[in-house]
């Protein structure tokens, strides 16, 4: 695992060109843009947690037919001073960092105050998000950096706090048709309360404030939620959005202030500070947003630890859900690198596996239902939601599939009624080993595996013109245990799971967490292309399998 998981990535700061096997689509054009932790070590310093190592950029730019990798490190504010003194000076969510021992004892007891109440890091490591024309690193603080989706140059730093009060944020927003971004965040004992925050970045500077060049200065409250506990709120990943309604989970995996507050005191880490309360119950806010006010019946489910929403939509009368859902918080403790060892098989097998659920929650629920009813009438599912005595809704999920992470979907279908979902096939490893199509609708899959290779998060890009929810590729990165095999870029037909194309780089290239695509070619452009190659097909009949 150390091949994978412990050694620094070094950067390939110029472009590579790829050895491409099979055909890459015509219409294929843009740049796959991807994010996670490259560094681990720093001089003799390391990094407990895989989750906590230093941000690498990298990407691969599709151009007629060819395919270019570069690779980067964010050069955040945290980068910087690590590498200026040799060492990791600021701290990460595993890992607490420590003054210099030869400092004064007043320079001390500064460094201890300002880890009461944390500025955290500008380790921007798990997503890309694009607001308006421009693209960001992502992590869950209140932090983000602006970047060059070109050349992978890092640019400046964004704090939310100067626009919304929160101090932590997800990495996984929403993005509507305007290309508005809609994100959450927790604001901690801000004026006595401590509420999960959701906010709008809109992608252009409104009419009439054109003069104003950043977008940033209009974000907006869309609608804020009080936290269940002020000194322990629920940590969180993600959420879900239909067309009228948001999805918030409010699971009992919690952060613990006031052990937050005095983590570096006591010389351990803000992660220490998260726990998991089995006996608890997760609750599930629905919030409207037309009115920007949240539905007043209580609806909860059993504990769980969510990560990925996958999607969800509205029918007849109720929101569907799914997510990806564990029995426990055992995923984040395998990812301590020193559990990432020869032992690592072992080790893993203590972790639940993530179930694929779907939930059903009635929005109008009969207030002459019988107690202990099922509120929940469609017929795509058999999620169920029983009415109690006190009003509340309990609500238990339909299991659709055991093994899955890293969920993507065509983001045309988000917040819509839609059938596949691509995800990474993990089963008691939290190690992805092969891609999975799933389809809701058949309950059936396709997959895709390799010996000694490791994909990353499959990533949807639809065909121009598509007709089919699964028209068009699937991109991944994949890197190996095998020495003999290079790292590559593994393009497959959506619809068969078939490998259309691969290309093969000679690069030290890491493990990723999240990403995007940016195409570069408007729709006449592709339309054009896709119809040239369709012409290919029809005079070659060994050419590449149809999307």
């Amino acid at each position: 695992m150390d091949i994978i998981f412990g050694r620094n990535r070094k950067e390939q700061l110029e472009p590579v060109r790829a050895k491409v096997t099979g055909k890459i689509p015509a219409w294929l054009q843009g740049t796959l843009l991807r994010n996670g932790p490259g560094m681990h070590t720093v001089g003799e310093s390391r990094y407990n947690h895989w989750f906590d190592g230093l941000a690498l950029l990298h990407s691969f730019t599709i151009r007629d037919g060819e395919i270019y990798y570069r690779s980067k490190y964010l050069r955040s504010d945290t980068y910087n001073a690590n590498i200026e003194a040799n060492r990791i000076v600021v701290s990460e969510f595993g890992t607490m960092a420590y003054p210099d021992p030869c400092k004064n004892i007043f320079s001390k007891a500064f460094t201890y105050l300002s880890h009461t109440i944390p500025d955290f890091t500008d380790n921007c490591l798990i997503n890309i998000m694009k607001c308006g024309e421009d693209f960001y690193a992502t992590s869950e603080t209140n932090y983000i950096r602006k970047i060059n989706p070109q050349t992978l140059e890092t640019l400046e730093k964004v704090d939310y706090r100067k626009y919304v009060a929160v101090n932590l944020a997800t990495s996984h927003p929403h993005y509507d048709e305007a290309g508005n971004v809609l994100n959450m965040g927790t604001s901690i004992v801000e004026k006595g309360k401590t509420k999960y925050v959701i906010f709008k970045i809109p992608a252009t500077v409104p009419e009439g404030k054109k003069q104003e060049k950043s977008p940033w200065k209009h974000t907006e409250v869309f609608c804020s939620i009080p936290s269940r506990s002020l000194l322990s709120p629920s940590y969180y990943h993600s959420f879900g959005v239909t067309e009228n309604y948001v999805i918030f989970l409010e699971q009992p995996f919690r952060l613990d202030i006031l052990k937050m507050a005095t983590a570096y005191i006591r010389r351990m880490s803000w992660a220490s500070c998260l726990a998991f309360h089995r006996e608890e119950k997760t609750y599930i806010h629905i919030i409207d947003q037309r009115t920007r006010q949240p539905v007043q019946t209580k609806f909860y489910t059993d504990a769980m630890v969510v990560f990925h929403h996958v999607n969800a939509y509205e029918e007849d009368g109720c929101i569907v859900f799914d997510v990806i859902a564990y029995e426990d918080n055992s995923l984040y403790q395998l990812f301590y690198l020193a559990n990432l060892n020869q032992d690592f098989k072992e080790n893993s097998r203590l972790t639940s596996v993530p179930t694929l659920r779907r939930f059903a929650v009635p929005l109008h629920a009969d207030k002459n239902a019988e107690v202990g009813s099922n509120l929940i009438k469609v017929a795509s599912t058999t999620a169920t939601a029983l009415k109690e005595e006190d009003g509340q809704v309990y609500c238990q999920p339909e299991f659709l599939y055991e093994g899955l992470e890293l969920p993507r979907v065509n983001y045309a279908y988000n917040g819509k009624r839609y059938r596949y979902v691509f995800a990474a096939g993990v089963q008691w490893s939290p190690i992805p080993t092969k891609i999975i199509k799933y389809d809701i609708l058949t309950k059936s899959s396709l997959k895709w595996r390799e010996d000694d290779c490791w994909p990353a998060e499959p990533l949807f890009v639809p065909a121009p013109g598509a007709k089919d929810e699964d028209d068009g590729v699937i991109l991944s990165a994949i890197v190996s245990t095998d020495p003999q095999k290079p790292p590559f870029l593994l393009i497959l037909d959506a619809k068969s799971f078939t490998e259309l194309a691969r290309a093969s780089v000679d690069v030290d290239m890491h493990m990723d967490l999240h990403g995007l695509f940016i195409a570069d070619m408007d729709g006449d452009a592709k339309k054009q292309a896709a119809s040239e190659e369709q012409r290919d097909r029809a005079s070659n009949c060994h050419g590449a399998p149809p999307t």
